[in-house]
């Protein structure tokens, strides 16, 4: 199986190629993970893997430099639906909107705004970063084979995303009131939380990602 982990200068690459290397091989997947900026190997690839750290506006505009990428995304994941992961700020910028510093355009491949999380509680800081429990909304979806309520996975942003349909949320966690850890739409699914850092539950999502075929 051959992986496209995409680097477009924004993202924790190194950490996440040896999740998911040890996620499969934890699981007996025989895998090619290519780190890559070149859209030949996207292309190439059975399935891709968007990362992202730091500002939305940041990492949309790192994609767009990385001449044909875009639109190479758009033909792999939207036309030839191959299975998609977004990590942090790669499944934010899934949205049609990112609204951190001003108002910026996403993918547009999900309905929806990234907005600056307000929790209820003034005593909880922004960023949200930690650990915390996951509620599962869609515990069907093959992707979270294996996982339950509860289980901790590890959050670090300060903005989240508020999709227009709910039904695309697969999980959420609660800091100060609801926040989507998770969403899915046909062949795409994205994590807020930083699955290379929230070890069992993490290998777990990764390792089921590699066998989904949606």
């Amino acid at each position: 199986m051959k992986l496209a982990l995409i680097d477009y200068g924004s993202g924790n690459l190194r950490s996440a190629a040896k999740a998911l290397q040890r996620a499969a091989a934890e699981d007996g997947i025989a895998l090619d993970l290519a780190v890559t900026s070149n859209i030949a190997d996207v292309h190439a690839a059975d399935r891709i893997v968007l990362p992202g750290v730091g500002a939305f506006a940041d990492c949309y505009r790192g994609l767009s430099q990385l001449d044909g990428m875009i639109e190479t995304l758009n033909d792999e994941v939207l036309r030839k639906a191959k299975p998609f992961l977004g990590i942090c700020v790669g499944m934010q910028l899934m949205a049609t909107v990112g609204r951190e510093h001003g108002e910026h355009r996403g993918l547009g491949w999900i309905d929806g705004a990234v907005e600056l999380l307000q929790p209820s509680d003034p005593a909880l800081k922004i960023p949200h970063m930690g650990w915390n429990q996951l509620r599962l909304l869609q515990p069907q979806h093959p992707v979270l084979a294996g996982l339950k309520d509860g289980d901790h996975a590890y959050f670090v942003h300060s903005y989240h995303l508020k999709p227009a349909d709910r039904g695309v949320i697969l999980a959420e966690a609660d800091y100060g009131g609801p926040v989507v850890a998770a969403v899915g739409r046909a062949n795409m699914v994205g994590t807020q939380f930083h699955p290379e850092k929230s070890q069992a539950t993490g290998l777990r999502l990764l390792a089921n990602f590699l066998r989904w075929t949606p």
